[in-house]
């Protein structure tokens, strides 16, 4: 399934996003299991579509409650999406994993993924600690707001497990999601798309002015949390 975009009050609009077959660089054999995978996710993929529903209600509801009770919406808007089961069949096989859904449900934390936009890196923390503090299990944190990656990408990456009320069962159903601030969001398009068009490795001369244009994204997130600060205090 593609990415969609959604804003927190529930419009949505398409993500353009990089559509690459998964399965090309397989061999026969894996080729041969990840078809035959393919035609048995149905339960897989329903239920991490499942998943994804869950959060985002929960997500909408704060966005809402937040803006009504104090004046300020945390959530600027957020995308999701499942990947397609070519892509997962793939993923096992590059592992040396058995190419089913048991196995993809069992190996594999990214299968279902939400990515929250917020105005600023305060409201990223916010979000996580709301999360906390509900039914929801974070069972993987991996801040690249507090230490970058080498490129200048930051973002708050957690794998949660999100409960699934059935008719008959509740299912935990891990879900990947990024918490970003727009300045970091608009770095990891462009840097995306570049990646993209130079064939999954952004030339030399570029990652030395990626880096920077990072630094300048981060500086920038200061300044705006600094003003809204300012504005905060003012207003009281």
């Amino acid at each position: 399934m593609s990415f969609e975009a959604r804003s927190a009050r529930g419009s949505s609009r398409r993500w353009p996003y990089p559509q690459v077959s998964a399965l090309e660089q397989l061999s026969d054999m894996e080729r041969d299991n990840a078809l035959a995978f393919i035609r048995r996710t149905g339960d897989l993929l329903m239920m991490h579509k499942f998943g994804v529903d869950e959060l985002m209600t929960k997500l909408r509801i704060w966005s809402e409650e937040f803006d009504y009770a104090h004046e300020h919406d945390p959530i600027e808007h957020i995308t999701s999406r499942i990947k397609r089961p070519e892509a997962i069949a793939a993923k096992l096989a590059r592992r040396g994993l058995p190419v089913s859904p048991e196995s993809a449900r069992e190996n594999l934390t990214d299968i279902a993924g939400v990515r929250v936009v917020c105005p600023f890196v305060s409201d990223v923390y916010l979000l996580r600690d709301v999360i906390r503090q509900h039914e929801i299990e974070i069972v993987q944190t991996k801040d690249y707001i507090a230490e970058p990656k080498p490129n200048g990408y930051r973002s708050l990456h957690l794998i949660i497990k999100v409960p699934v009320h059935l008719s008959d069962r509740t299912e935990l159903v891990n879900v990947e999601l990024q918490l970003r601030t727009i300045a970091m969001d608009f770095w990891a398009a462009v840097e995306h798309e570049l990646l993209y068009k130079s064939g999954g490795e952004v030339p030399e001369n570029f990652a030395a002015e990626l880096k920077s244009a990072a630094e300048t994204a981060a500086g920038l997130d200061a300044q705006m949390a600094s003003l809204h600060k300012l504005s905060e205090r003012t207003s009281d």
